[in-house]
């Protein structure tokens, strides 16, 4: 019966471990994503990611920043909140499919995976993530002659999806409109922050809106 119990406390244990390592593995310092030079210098694989999408696609990386920070708050594993039945009771559903950290939901994904050929990507994965932003935005140039730049309309197409914005759904939508401002504008302080330190991210001197 001790030695019993002993497992059962050991396995108790390494469940508590694995669950604080996780945490402290997605969890990001809220200070690190407000400056974008002090977060790549913390995370440079992910400079390279949406780097790497800027030259695939053309998105700006202070563009990707803008969305990934407003959809999860650079979250990897973000799903949408359960609506409460009664003001208490959590629903056993969530409102969607979205899922990591641009929200995106399993219809959109299917579609960017089948697209690209990136079968194995993973909505949790930075580096997915910023192609497939990337390749959003470039989708959402051609299709709606949307300006890669155009981080305002850019977000409301991503938000509403291409036949939503053609539809203007977002008009009956005032705290859409003011989300989307708000991405606009997280997107020019990115930009600006990332203009002070090109040089140690970027030698070639190119990185986005410059």
């Amino acid at each position: 019966m001790l030695k019993k119990n002993m497992r059962i406390d050991n396995f108790l244990i390494s469940i508590c471990i694995l669950t604080i390592f996780v945490i402290a593995c997605t969890k990001i310092d809220s200070n690190l994503t407000e400056d974008s030079c002090i977060l790549f210098k913390e995370k440079k694989n992910w400079y390279k990611a949406t780097k790497k999408s800027y030259d695939k696609w053309g998105a700006p990386i202070s563009l990707q920043l803008a969305i990934v920070k407003q959809e999860s708050s650079f979250n990897q594993f973000a799903k949408p909140k359960r609506k409460k039945i009664f003001g208490i009771i959590p629903s056993p559903k969530r409102p969607s499919t979205a899922f990591g950290f641009a929200q995106v939901t399993n219809p959109t994904w299917d579609w960017y995976k089948k697209s690209t050929g990136n079968t194995n990507a993973s909505r949790a994965n930075f580096n997915d993530i910023s192609d497939f932003i990337g390749w959003y935005v470039n989708n959402s140039h051609k299709m709606l002659g949307l300006s890669k730049k155009d981080t305002y309309n850019q977000y409301l197409a991503y938000h509403e999806g291409h036949n939503g914005w053609k539809n203007q759904s977002y008009k009956t939508k005032k705290w859409l409109i003011d989300v989307a401002k708000k991405v606009e504008k997280n997107s020019k302080k990115y930009n600006n922050q990332l203009i002070k330190c090109e040089n140690q991210l970027n030698k070639k001197g190119i990185f986005g809106l410059l």
